[in-house]
């Protein structure tokens, strides 16, 4: 069965929070930003960390995650603002296991910058993919030969994960972008091989700020200015690599 790879940055745009409660402010430029709170620690939480935000001075970065917009500010000068996609809100459940994508407040630091960064996909984008596709999720370790229903052995190798056909000797590598399917079943590459690194998803540059939370580009630029992302911000070409060219590691990150 073959089933394309996809990234974090392929869904679709669209804002998923849930309207339990709202107000409306002309921040972050002359338009109206709607901010919806599900509920009252959720707003007292948002209030606590715009305020930190606020409150800051030096060179920082600040992530308004309502209004999708990034500020690169150095004391009270504003030298760039980005749109940007942030956090789905949303919650995930499969096999027992459950996922909440969303962007933390608070304050980070820019901990590294790398650049044509590779995403390795958590299990969090498996469960996704076998929920949508009704399949079973099986995890594959290093040295371990599967046996499938037709007698095919399915394994790694160094970096490749691969086939051995009944009755041959021979080691078929997989194609790298279509995802492991056999048996309807959705088996989860080995860390470290490179059907479990995926070239390109996340642009060009990165912005690591700890816990797997990054600052991104992406090769779906429509998606910027929407909540869609499963807790990166991401931003366009442009933006992403304006920070890494000006964002010294060790700046301070307000996400509010």
């Amino acid at each position: 069965r073959k089933i394309a790879r996809r990234s974090d940055d392929s869904l679709a745009a669209g804002d998923t929070s849930v309207d339990d409660a709202g107000a409306t402010d002309a921040t972050a430029g002359a338009y109206a930003v709607r901010r919806v709170f599900t509920s009252r620690k959720d707003s007292l939480a948002y209030e606590s960390a715009r305020t930190v935000a606020d409150r800051s001075t030096g060179f920082r970065v600040v992530v308004d995650l309502f209004a999708h917009q990034l500020y690169v500010i150095q004391r009270d000068d504003t030298l760039r603002t980005a749109p940007a996609a942030t956090a789905m809100n949303a919650t995930l459940t499969y096999g027992g296991r459950t996922w909440r994508f969303a962007t933390p407040r608070g304050v980070r630091r820019v901990l590294s910058k790398d650049k044509e960064p590779k995403w390795t996909p958590p299990v969090w984008h498996y469960a996704e993919v076998a929920l949508e596709h009704h399949l079973k999720l099986r995890s594959m370790q290093r040295g371990e030969v599967i046996r499938l229903r037709d007698g095919t052995k399915l394994l790694s190798r160094g970096d490749e994960v691969g086939i051995i056909a009944p009755g041959t000797k021979e080691f078929v590598p997989m194609v790298l972008d279509e995802h492991v399917v056999f048996d309807n079943t959705l088996f989860i590459p080995p860390a470290g091989t490179k059907h479990r690194s995926i070239q390109g998803e996340l642009g060009h540059f990165r912005l690591s700020l700890g816990d797997g939370y990054l600052l991104h580009g992406t090769p779906y630029a429509n998606s910027i200015g929407s909540s869609v992302t499963h807790g990166c911000v991401r931003l366009n070409d442009d933006d992403i690599e304006w920070l890494y060219d000006n964002v010294p590691v060790g700046t301070k990150v307000y996400i509010y």
